[in-house]
């Protein structure tokens, strides 16, 4: 039903394909069957709780999104999975890399891999390409769509086929394509910019000098149902997290980690990241009607940078988002009410991936012009 949708794709020469983690075990076969019915040999993307195409959003069903494009060869590289050891992706695109440099890198990663942040930056810097993707996501396996890794790469699950797991793999861009990229937090503020003044690991031990308990529930009560959730605090969980500015930045980027633990004997906060003393902290909240005027923000501006009517686009979404924050549907509609009806392919993540760093509760759009 995808390749009849699809329709004449003579002369494409890379193809984007996502698939519901339903459909995961059969990743192999399918990318397998694209590439001799197609012709197309590159194909890149991964597996989602959800998958976004033909302007539909399907969640928990076995689905498959796909779309071609007719890119110069030579204006991109596809590269295989790499998990720490660089070798296999200087192979792939070492050469191209030195004559063409690269702008843009559409990256997927595995989300087991334990240093997830530190290969996400690796691969940005040897690169010099501006990253955008995410972290696969399925209650299954977790394969990525890339090219051969001929045994080079690391990984224990290496593979010599058009499917691989275990690291980071993707697609490079040249500066002959142009794109325009842009992110959209899930996520407000609640309170002011704290500082963390007293910090072990990924525990918040004390905030502007006082228990990071107490800093905590003060910005909590300036929230409408504070005092609900200060009486229990179990109901803060998947409501608020904490935003971790990101310095040099002037654009007020901050990181949303989840909480993880409250300890109301110590007034201790745990979270999903390592921080330390120093570090700037805030509190936010994750709601459908923040996310809604993010996202019109970002699209709008989005608009603005464009060049020319957009081509094709990649969407990838935090899993926490999509019909449980916008309804069903509703993130995808928000899409194509401003840009139209752009063929767009993407996936629901469980973590995304913009510039250098990996992000949480938010949406990566990437447009093709």
């Amino acid at each position: 039903a995808c390749l009849d949708r699809l329709g004449n794709v003579r002369g494409c020469t890379l193809g984007f394909l996502y698939v519901s983690d339903g459909l995961a075990e059969h990743a192999t076969s399918i990318v397998t069957l694209l590439r001799g019915i197609t012709g197309i040999r590159d194909w890149v993307g991964t597996v989602g709780i959800g998958v976004i195409g033909g302007g539909e959003e399907v969640f928990d069903a076995p689905a498959i999104a796909i779309m071609a494009t007719d890119l110069p060869p030579d204006s991109y590289r596809v590269f295989p999975v790499v998990s720490g050891d660089l070798q296999p992706l200087r192979r792939a695109a070492g050469g191209w890399l030195d004559r063409n440099g690269a702008t843009l890198g559409l990256v997927h990663v595995d989300p087991r891999h334990q240093r997830l942040n530190d290969l996400v930056a690796q691969v940005a810097e040897a690169t010099g390409a501006f990253l955008v993707g995410g972290l696969s996501a399925s209650r299954g396996a977790f394969p990525q769509f890339t090219v051969p890794g001929s045994g080079a790469t690391l990984a224990a699950t290496a593979t010599d086929g058009p499917v691989g797991e275990g690291g980071l793999s993707g697609v490079l861009f040249g500066p002959g394509v142009t794109v325009v990229t842009a992110k959209t937090q899930g996520c407000s503020p609640i309170g002011p910019l704290h500082t963390i003044t007293a910090a072990e690991e990924n525990v918040i031990l004390e905030i502007d000098g006082r228990p990071a308990l107490d800093v905590f529930k003060e910005d909590i009560l300036r929230e409408e149902d504070g005092e609900g959730l200060v009486h229990d605090l179990r109901t803060v969980a998947g409501t608020l997290c904490a935003g971790l500015p990101i310095t040099g930045t002037d654009t007020g980027d901050y990181l949303v980690r989840d909480l993880v633990a409250i300890d109301p004997r110590t007034g201790w906060l745990a979270i999903a990241e390592r921080v330390q003393s120093g570090q700037p902290v805030l509190f936010t909240r994750r709601g459908k009607a923040a996310a809604a005027a993010d996202l019109e923000r970002m699209l709008a501006g989005l608009k603005r940078r464009l060049p020319g009517p957009p081509r094709g686009g990649v969407y990838v979404s935090c899993v926490a988002r999509g019909p449980s924050l916008f309804g069903p549907g509703g993130e995808v509609a928000a899409l194509r009410a401003a840009l139209g009806d752009v063929p767009l392919v993407g996936f629901f993540a469980n973590g995304e991936i913009s510039h250098n760093r990996l992000y949480g509760y938010t949406g990566v759009l990437t447009l093709f012009v």
